[in-house]
């Protein structure tokens, strides 16, 4: 289903005043690694908010998105204070892993395996 107009700009004004949250709170450096929102999307009723976040380098991920979920209320109070003037209410906040990155290492790989390979059989 294509995503509203209304919902991007949602979506974008979540990911921006996130992104400042996140340094504020020191989310963004999390076990020895980087943490930030690949993408957000808003559920065509507005109620609900869903970041993807990428890991790098974090040990962890597991841990480090455990930690993100126990700040879940400061991180809820601080955005609705930032965007109150925007929005009526203030979605439900659900925080993803985004693997994405770990797909392209692994097709990378996977492609260099191959072309090695290929250059054994010539």
């Amino acid at each position: 289903m294509e995503e509203g107009k209304r919902q991007k700009q949602i979506a974008g004004l979540l990911n921006e005043e996130m992104n400042v949250i996140f340094q504020r709170l020191g989310l963004n450096m999390i076990h020895g690694g980087m943490v930030s929102i690949s993408s957000v999307k808003v559920t065509p009723d507005l109620l609900e908010a869903r970041f993807y976040l990428s890991f790098f380098k974090v040990s962890d991920t597991d841990a480090a998105l455990k930690k993100i979920e126990e700040k879940h209320h400061e991180i809820k109070k601080e955005l609705a204070a930032k965007v109150r003037h925007q929005l009526r209410s203030i979605p439900i906040l659900k925080f993803f892993k985004d693997d994405t990155l770990d797909h392209v290492f692994k097709m990378e790989e996977i492609f260099k395996k191959i072309e090695d390979e290929r250059k054994k059989e010539e």
